[in-house]
């Protein structure tokens, strides 16, 4: 009956206001959904399954593609244009895949366990000024140079040798580009307490571990610290002036002078505010650092795929030729002779008698379909050798350098890139070496180029020598050059120097003379290398790398040293570990804009935050409860900040909150699910309420005496009847998630019973502008 009553209200208000929420439709679905999010651009939804399958639907549920990435998805987002979606894994994974046909264009190992949640935002124009333009930056690169060379197909390299897909790679090239177009940082946190930003989506460029952060307050006597220890993060939201950071854990709270405080509020759900200013104040440095970086980053993979390509298409004709020409040294020990290979094929280019072995070799174990099946295979290779240099290779080491180059002359600045750790001696180094292997890749271009002539001399003589054996003409036969053929006996028979030159593990010896004129081109400036012949082309770009990560390594440590915390909340307690560990509450948090007065510029804004979560029951003394709390941070402090302030909100007992999600103009949206009875079938409702018309009460912004601030909150009882917001009935049981989408005005939420159902949100209010166009 009570049940039944609440219905009614709720249908009553309903009528009252105009049905609210118009049902778009109501799909079956195949599967359990787990997680949704709307794209902020277009509307498209983006599912994951229980079995970890994501589905990417349009507003009319016409389904546009579906992958399987083989992992076990904890976590998604949208980029802030809509055109990439963000997966987190359990083993620690970020996945960036295309909206267009869901292919893969990047997989970053950013974490080491469950990344659980993920925020990208990207940095509000508002809060640009003029001297973000007079110190903007232009990447030159395109004036210089054609397109970014692309990795070239390789088949035989495993998914996981690169970080980046093998296919879809005019994605991947628009991917990279328009990326750098807006500034954005992508944010992840895991089950570890990590947090992590990366610029793009795909440049690294800081990482916290919230168990790991001091947490100071100063009181009217003295300063206490606080730390958090087992944290695990739940939720992460960037302001979208990028100042301040928000996230909720899921941990033990401690007095680090104390060792502990009252255990009933110690282990518990808690608020943090991280300063992130440093984003904020040194965007255009850190986006000039980022678009370089990132783009050396996607051509450092060409260049991995590249030689990896070149050293497995050689080995596999170097191995047909190995294997053909080892049956010669058999043939010799069979007919009791002691001579070499080498020794029997000089004696044949010299005159002399041809040997029973080297005679049975060339006419019956060779033949002249072998010899042209091994020549037709190594020139093959060596077409794939100079198409690789010539159109992946090079392209991609000289765009490194001169990108590197470009980077080196920022770190000169020291006033404005020494703050974000953009070292000027690791940068001297690291173009150094990028200019050696540019070297090195002239030296290889020489090396296979002779190579393969002198492969190709001696495929001919072998070739007149066999048809001279089978007596048969000749006249058809290029000549070959007698002097070359030695050279091939004496070094390239039992040798491959190509070969040496992929491996990294090689050491080539040089003799006085050249060490000597290496040593005085060192003398005139310009390197100071002495040693980089004794390399190899494949070791050269393992240095590269090991200086690449080092330079790039330090901007990461120094923007992680420059993330402090401003401030903790306990928000609420749980009485053991394990219900720590099984906490999975439904909570939101989102930045609003507030109006400024006509004094401030326009790029003057303020933003207040607020934080939304529903409270297990058992927790501060509630039931069926929810709380909402603002100005936990704010962008700027002012004389009049507005002080911490929050309420309680207790849901009638016929419905238990299964989701929440806060909305524009600061509204909450509630998914309150019936409780299932054998009296009832069981029905849910949707809530749209005003935060602001409730009563806010202030908070305490210190620790400890905050541990206690919501607890001596009264709980409010939510009216459905009252005018704070709009109710919708929905007759079916209801189950997480709830996908709000502000910029599209609509929400899809889940029934039990495998539905999805879609409501416009803002309908009504659609339909009042209309009328209002129509009547002007």
């Amino acid at each position: 009956m009570a049940e039944d009553q609440m219905e009614e209200v709720a249908s009553s208000s309903a009528a009252a206001s105009g049905t609210p929420f118009q049902l778009q439709f109501d799909k079956p679905i195949p599967f359990q959904i787990k997680l949704a999010e709307w794209n902020p651009e277009k509307d498209l939804l983006a599912m994951v399954t229980d079995d970890s399958k994501v589905l990417l639907h349009r507003f009319n549920w016409q389904r546009l593609w579906t992958i399987s990435p083989g992992k076990c998805i904890a976590s998604i987002c949208w980029s802030p244009d809509g055109k990439v979606v963000a997966l987190g894994t359990e083993d620690g994974l970020v996945l960036l895949h295309d909206v267009e046909n869901g292919k893969m264009l990047r997989s970053t190992k950013s974490h080491d366990v469950a990344v659980v949640c993920l925020n990208w935002v990207e940095d509000e124009p508002l809060s640009r000024t003029d001297k973000d333009d007079l110190l903007s930056y232009e990447d030159r690169t395109t004036r210089f140079f054609p397109p970014a060379p692309v990795m070239p197909r390789v088949g035989g390299l495993n998914s996981g040798d690169t970080g980046l897909a093998d296919e879809n790679e005019e994605a991947i090239q628009a991917f990279s580009s328009a990326f750098c177009q807006r500034f954005n940082i992508l944010s992840s946190g895991d089950k570890d307490g990590c947090i992590c930003f990366s610029i793009f989506g795909i440049f690294p460029v800081g990482k916290i571990n919230i168990n790991k952060v001091p947490i100071h307050v100063q009181s009217s006597q003295y300063k206490t610290s606080y730390r958090l220890q087992g944290a695990s993060i739940s939720k992460v939201s960037l302001s979208t002036n990028l100042h301040q950071l928000v996230l909720l854990c899921c941990g033990k709270l401690i007095n680090t002078e104390k060792l502990s405080i009252r255990k009933d509020i110690s282990v518990g759900l808690h608020c943090v505010h991280l300063d992130t200013s440093i984003f904020s104040k040194r965007k255009n440095e850190l986006h000039q650092v980022s678009q370089q970086a990132s783009s050396i980053q996607d051509l450092v993979e060409v260049v991995r795929a590249s030689i990896s390509m070149m050293s497995k298409q050689w080995s596999n004709a170097m191995n047909l030729f190995h294997e053909k020409f080892s049956a010669l040294p058999s043939l010799i020990t069979a007919h009791g002779m002691e001579s070499s290979s080498e020794d029997e094929f000089l004696s044949l280019l010299f005159g002399t008698r041809t040997s029973p072995a080297l005679h049975q070799f060339l006419v019956s174990s060779l033949g002249e379909v072998g010899l042209k099946r091994i020549a037709k295979a190594i020139d093959s290779a060596g077409r794939e050798l100079r198409i690789v240099v010539s159109e992946h290779l090079q392209p991609a080491v000289e765009i490194i350098s001169f990108r590197l180059a470009e980077l080196r002359g920022l770190a000169r600045w020291r006033s404005r890139f020494q703050n974000i750790g953009l070292d000027e001696k690791l940068m001297d180094g690291v173009t150094e070496r990028v200019g050696m292997l540019i070297v090195q890749v002239e030296r290889f271009s020489r090396v296979a180029a002779t190579v393969l002539y002198l492969f190709q001399n001696f495929f001919s003589w072998v070739l007149k020598c066999v048809k001279i054996l089978l007596s048969e003409p000749t006249d058809q036969v290029p000549p070959a050059n007698s002097e070359l053929v030695v050279i091939f006996l004496k070094f390239l028979l039992d040798k491959d120097p190509i070969k040496q030159l992929l491996e990294t593990d090689q050491i080539f010896e040089w003799d006085i003379d050249t060490a000597r004129q290496v040593e005085q081109l060192v003398v005139f400036g310009g390197f100071t290398d002495n040693q980089f012949l004794e390399r190899s082309l494949a070791k050269q770009f393992s240095e590269l790398e090991e200086s690449l990560k080092e330079a790039f390594l330090m901007p990461f440590t120094a923007i992680s040293s420059q993330i402090h915390c401003q401030g903790l909340l306990p928000l609420y307690p749980v009485t053991s570990s394990e219900a720590l560990s099984s906490t999975c509450t439904a909570s939101s948090i989102s930045f609003y804009k507030q109006d400024e007065d006509s004094q401030h510029s326009p790029c003057s804004y303020s933003l207040t935050d607020y934080i939304c979560f529903k409270i297990p029951d058992g927790s501060l003394n509630l039931r069926n409860c929810i709380g909402v709390i603002k100005n936990f941070c704010n962008s700027r402090s002012t004389i009049s900040t507005p002080s911490l302030s929050g309420f309680l909100l207790r849901l009638p007992d016929e419905y238990e909150c299964v989701d929440l999600s806060l909305y524009k103009d600061n509204q909450v949206v509630l998914l309150l699910s019936g409780k299932f009875s054998s009296e009832s079938p069981g029905r849910s409702l949707m809530v749209m309420l005003q935060i602001e018309n409730f009563s806010f009460s202030q908070l305490s912004r210190t620790l400890p005496t905050n541990c206690n601030s919501l607890q001596e909150l009264v709980a409010l009882e939510l009216q459905l009847n009252t005018d704070h917001g709009k109710v919708r009935s929905i007759p079916h049981l209801l189950s997480t998630p709830l996908a709000v989408s502000a910029s599209r005005g609509v929400a899809c939420v889940f029934s039990s019973r495998r539905h999805a159902l879609v409501y416009i949100l803002d309908e009504d209010e659609d339909e009042g502008e209309d009328e209002d166009s129509e009547m002007e």
